[in-house]
């Protein structure tokens, strides 16, 4: 991607539709005039006296207990140094979305325009009866320690200084399983530390808390190695100042058991890394280029255990594992602080996490058979969906353990289910399915890239290492809008209607005459379809020219079905093609079925949909939990509507007893657990979650998907067609380039999946 257009794109993404990030919205009714009377004048006088009398009152009626404040100066931005407040104000707004997603804490971002510290403290301490805890960010050393330990001492509410203690906390947690994994102690580990920043200074601490020894401490700074014998020693950097006589990173090194670096790209070589003792351990944190290439790195020794700040290699050293989850168990007990106890607790959580076996959502997202505890997993993963349910309660019971709580939990099981419920928990669909399809990126055909949108999504595919892309259309005009795009990769463009597409379309003719011609298709006709992008490229696939495509974006939904069933077809033992909608709620993700193809499916074709749509489930790494929908409950109507249902529950339960599916069952009870469990306990769904719907039949299926889709803003992603023998996807007229790129992700995750199948079969 050019600097330009990422430029452009970057600044795009914060401008429109809304400039920013983060808005504010309703919690409560508002729609009556005795909503307004309540929210407002004369009602709002109520809480403002019971506040009066006892101020811990704001808890119970403000939102004061969720509401986290990001505050900085702006001037030590990750790597754009020092800005000023109104520069920094997209970086804070940023943490601010990431609190929300992770961990479902409501942010308000300020910027302070001082760089003295005594009123960078005073505004902080004026401001702070308005929020729950204070997270404080890209504030430079060495002015950050003062105005964190200022802060902590003199307010009644958490206070962290994100840039210090979040990688702190992460690399800490790291660097025991490290540690564990290569059979050494803390306390007799030889410890490198390239950097004295703010980072630097409070990973060293923790370490130390954690049982390191400081005679086995050395730290660097831009200098050289910190000695007592130097001059001009801040007090932090006299903390951790060595008695060794050496003065090089070069000398460090030698036999040195764990490196550090938070400092500066590059500064370790082979032959440093070659004099470290047996199975080093290198943490190379520096963003975005770490102090060592990960590659190099494992190059130059097999035995290295290595973690960066990067997300495309092993142990991801990931503020986000820490901060969200950190804040949120601070908040729950309504903690008078953040506490070396409570970050204590974080760690050790986070260390034992990595040692339990990893959900298949997790191995699904980052492409692995099994992620186990080893060297290539010392910290677990930023999408995996244990961290909102155990980091948390660990921080909360170390608050109370440490007395300061103020708001004790009693039922941790309850306390658990309320954090997974919470919108950080699930809503991540997306982002997985991303990061899954770049594990082993596909080739595919855009059937339709004569359009903008089309195009813009192939783009974007190629950009994030989703798809290799394949563009079908007039070349002159790709290229156009390619110019207008700044799309300036290689990409292969195929116009199947000019000549020298002409041996393929002739080799495609043959193959689609042969299959079709018992049914009225001559070779005459066959050489015509193949000037048809959808023909022309599901022939493509069929003969292994590329690995899927998508299509439909300019025609209508029947139109594209015909020639992709005709080429394509169904898979083998499959009767019915069907057609899955992932809809991404406040819930977490929903598999909604069939919302595209089937009209009035019978009872043995509604089997068939669950049974291939408990698959997709199942391949997007969620364990399906299915109920069957109807106007009726459990044989409340004989009508044939509702008996036909029934009986593919019964022919489910019987062909597939461990499938968690039941029905007929309406749609409240199905989705409010309390209402099932106290009317149905009998109920395969009772005390479960449900996370598939399959409907009746396809008027209830489309309506219920476009609904969700327009009256609440749900994200779709679909329809996933099911039951063909290739990758072949087709997105709704007029699709939207992030539900054209979405589908992109699924087309690519379909043919790895399909690959494996083969591939496992010609194994055995």
């Amino acid at each position: 991607m050019s600097k330009q257009r990422n430029r452009r794109e970057a600044l795009i993404y914060h401008a429109k539709p809304i400039p920013g990030k983060i808005k504010i919205v309703p919690t409560k009714p508002y729609t009556t005039q005795r909503d307004l009377a309540l929210a407002y004048s004369p009602g709002v006088a109520e809480p403002c006296l019971e506040i009066e009398k006892d101020k811990n009152n704001a808890y119970k009626y403000t939102a004061k207990g969720n509401l986290v404040a990001v505050i900085s100066n702006g001037t030590a931005v990750l790597g754009l140094g020092n800005i000023g407040p109104e520069a920094s104000k997209p970086v804070m707004e940023g943490k601010g979305l990431l609190f929300k997603i992770f961990a479902d804490i409501d942010v308000f971002d300020i910027e302070v325009d001082t760089e003295n510290v005594e009123e960078f403290i005073q505004t902080v301490k004026n401001i702070a009866p308005t929020f729950g805890g204070i997270n404080l960010e890209d504030i430079k050393a060495p002015e950050a320690f003062e105005i964190e330990r200022r802060l902590k001492e003199e307010l009644d509410i958490p206070v962290m200084h994100d840039d210090q203690h979040g990688t702190a906390i992460i690399s800490a947690a790291a660097l025991l399983n490290a540690l564990e994994l290569t059979g050494r102690k803390i306390e007799e580990a030889r410890i490198v530390v390239s950097g004295a920043g703010a980072a630097a200074v409070s990973c060293t601490r923790l370490y130390k808390a954690f049982g390191a020894s400081a005679e086995n401490i050395v730290m660097l700074d831009s200098k050289g190695v910190i000695r007592k014998d130097r001059d001009n020693l801040t007090k932090e950097k006299l903390e951790f100042a060595s008695d060794r006589k050496i003065d090089t990173l070069t000398e460090a090194m030698v036999d040195a058991d764990v490196f550090v670096g938070l400092s500066i790209a590059d500064i370790v070589d082979p032959k440093m890394l070659l004099s470290m003792a047996k199975d080093p351990i290198v943490f190379a944190m520096a963003n975005p280029n770490p102090e060592i290439g990960y590659d190099l790195a494992c190059r130059t020794r097999e035995d290295v255990v290595m973690a960066t700040g990067r997300s495309d290699h092993p142990n991801q050293v990931n503020n986000v594992l820490g901060f969200p989850f950190i804040f949120r168990g601070a908040l729950d007990v309504r903690a008078t602080k953040i506490n070396e106890a409570m970050k204590m607790a974080a760690v050790k959580a986070l260390a034992e996490l990595t040692k339990e076996p990893v959900p298949e959502q997790v191995n699904i997202a980052y492409g692995k058979t099994r992620l186990a505890f080893g060297k290539d997993y010392i910290i677990p993963k930023p999408f995996d969906p244990r961290l909102i349910s155990e980091i948390p309660p660990a921080v909360a019971k170390a608050a109370m353990e440490s007395g300061v709580a103020r708001e004790p939990i009693e039922d941790w099981d309850r306390y658990r289910e309320e954090l997974l419920q919470r919108s950080g928990s699930d809503n991540k669909i997306v982002r997985l399915l991303h990061d899954r399809a770049r594990r082993n990126p596909k080739r595919i055909v855009f059937a339709e890239a004569e359009h903008l949108d089309v195009l813009k999504a192939a783009q974007i595919s190629y950009d994030e290492g989703i798809a290799i892309p394949i563009l079908l259309g007039r070349k002159d005009i790709i290229n156009e809008l390619k110019k207008e795009l700044e799309f300036d990769a290689d990409i292969e463009i195929i116009d199947p209607k000019q000549d020298e597409a002409q041996e393929k379309r002739e080799l495609y003719a043959k193959t689609y005459f042969e299959k079709r011609q018992r049914n009225g298709v001559g070779m005459y006709g066959a050489l015509r379809k193949m000037r048809e992008r959808t023909y022309y490229g599901s022939m493509m696939v069929v003969v292994g020219d590329a690995d899927g495509m998508v299509t439909g974006y300019s025609r209508a939904y029947p139109s594209v079905v015909k020639p992709i069933f005709e080429i394509i077809g169904r898979a083998a033992n499959v009767k019915r093609v069907s057609t899955v909608h992932i809809m991404d709620t406040k819930r977490g993700p929903m598999f909604l079925a069939d919302t595209s193809i089937n009209i009035d499916p019978n009872a043995e074709e509604l089997a068939e949909i669950t049974q291939m749509t408990a698959n997709v489930a199942t391949t997007f790494g969620f364990t399906p939990v299915i109920a069957m929908l109807s106007y009726a409950n459990f044989g409340s109507s004989v009508n044939p509507k509702a008996k036909k249902v029934k009986e593919a529950v019964s022919m489910l339960h019987q062909s597939n007893p461990d499938l968690i599916v039941d029905g007929e069952i309406q749609t409240d009870f199905a989705l409010n657990k309390e209402l099932l469990e106290s009317k149905f306990p009998f109920s395969k769904l009772a005390g479960k979650k449900v996370n598939t719907l399959i409907f009746p039949n396809l008027e209830s299926a489309n309506i219920t998907y476009k609904l969700l889709k327009e009256l609440n803003g749900t994200d779709s992603i679909g329809p996933i067609v099911v039951g063909l023998k290739k990758a072949v996807h087709i997105v709704q007229l007029g699709a939207s380039v992030d539900e054209i790129v979405n589908m992109t992700a699924v087309t690519v995750i379909d043919a790895q999946e399909r690959e494996k199948r083969k591939q496992a079969k010609q194994a055995e």
